[in-house]
């Protein structure tokens, strides 16, 4: 049981609405395969994938086979597709769970095609990555065909899908997006010269939702748009809003927290570890039950703040492992046992994910990741 007064609530409903704002500017021809890796970027990935599906969701993108166990568990029937492949051992139980593998590695297919043979499957589905710039996962263009050789061998598998991942689709400016689209545009016409005709045809991320039409094709992947946050755009190296670069969704995930102690001090009193803030005039201090080891960045020390009572209320002092520090002097009324807004929106005041990776330096995808396990979500809606 949980008493330790450090929560995230986690609107359900806000991430249905979420959907359908992609669905709708993408078009009821294109495929949403909704991204829950990372525990849904740290929302809950049984309850977000629980949602997703209920929503029409019929797909759903998990990192591996361990993040796709408990939803099959959960009894989620929606398509899984496992985006960053498999180790070996694991390809019996991707078959027998009706898992969708990324494939790019020749092995992939001579472990899935016996896995699937043994298992009596016909037609076991899987999707070929190409690796057309990001360096990371992939077959590379000039390797397709060995790839692809082996697939024509296998009698129980089907390509049903091609896939590749853009590294900068927020950097308007960059020649590197239609480098890579030119280079999949190959690789494409390469798969179906040797008689292939994959039906899911998937390149764009969030960013790519938003902002490159051209690259929709048959699916698209959003992630972090699902839980209301994508990257500033740029051109030129300056960020850039407005116009087409809106999207419309809405944050699901507020953090909160409840004062835990109230200190008063005079001048010139150093706080936290390392007295790296000290008061300039007698002071009112709450204490708040939250720190890094909740996956409260370190680096919002003395930078970040809170809402309290519907005011603003800057850190101060060094974020230890379990405790932060707030400045609420001139608040009234603020007592042991209030309500504290972390992350969220209240009364037209808000402190976001994107303004947190802001002061660390960091992304809202990372914020919202490193929300640790010891945090409770409650959903609702």
């Amino acid at each position: 049981m949980a008493t330790r007064p450090t929560w995230a609530e986690v609107s359900l409903a806000a991430l249905r609405q979420n959907f359908r704002i992609v669905q709708k500017h993408v078009g009821a021809n294109v495929t949403v395969c909704a991204v829950v890796k990372a525990d849904a970027y740290g929302h809950g990935a049984v309850e977000c994938s629980k949602a997703l599906e209920t929503e029409g969701a019929r797909w759903l993108g998990v990192t591996s086979l361990d993040e796709a166990i408990p939803l099959r568990q959960a009894g989620i029937q929606s398509h899984i597709l496992l985006m960053t492949g498999f180790w070996r051992g694991e390809e019996a139980e991707i078959v027998r769970l009706r898992l969708t593998p990324t494939v790019w590695e020749p092995w992939h297919v001579e472990a899935l095609e016996k896995a699937a043979a043994a298992l009596g499957v016909a037609r076991h589905p899987v999707h070929l990555k190409v690796d057309t710039g990001m360096g990371r996962l992939g077959v590379a263009v000039e390797d397709l065909s060995a790839v692809l050789n082996g697939l024509k061998q296998a009698k129980h598998l089907v390509l049903e899908g091609l896939s590749t991942h853009l590294a900068s689709s927020e950097i308007m400016d960059t020649p590197s997006v239609a480098d890579q689209e030119s280079a999949f545009e190959k690789a494409c016409e390469m798969v179906r010269g040797v008689g292939f005709d994959p039906t899911l045809v998937h390149v764009a991320n969030t960013g790519a939702v938003i902002s490159r039409k051209e690259t929709w094709n048959s699916m698209v992947r959003p992630g972090v748009a699902l839980y209301g946050y994508y990257l500033p755009f740029q051109r030129a190296g300056r960020e850039v809003s407005g116009g087409t670069l809106r999207l419309g969704v809405k944050p699901i995930l507020t953090w909160k927290t409840r004062i835990l102690s109230m200190r008063h001090f005079a001048a010139n009193h150093p706080l936290g570890y390392g007295g790296s803030f000290v008061t300039k005039a007698p002071t009112h201090v709450a204490v708040l039950p939250v720190g890094y080891a909740d996956g409260y960045n370190r680096q919002l020390s003395n930078r970040g703040r809170v809402i309290v009572r519907d005011h603003y209320a800057p850190i101060v002092g060094s974020i230890s492992m379990d405790l932060t520090l707030v400045d609420v002097t001139g608040i009234p009324g603020v007592s042991v046992g209030d309500e504290v807004i972390l992350l969220g929106t209240r009364d037209g005041l808000s402190v976001d994910a994107l303004e947190h990776a802001r002061l660390a330096n960091s992304s809202p995808y990372e914020i919202l990741c490193n929300i640790s396990k010891r945090v409770p979500r409650r959903h609702d809606g």
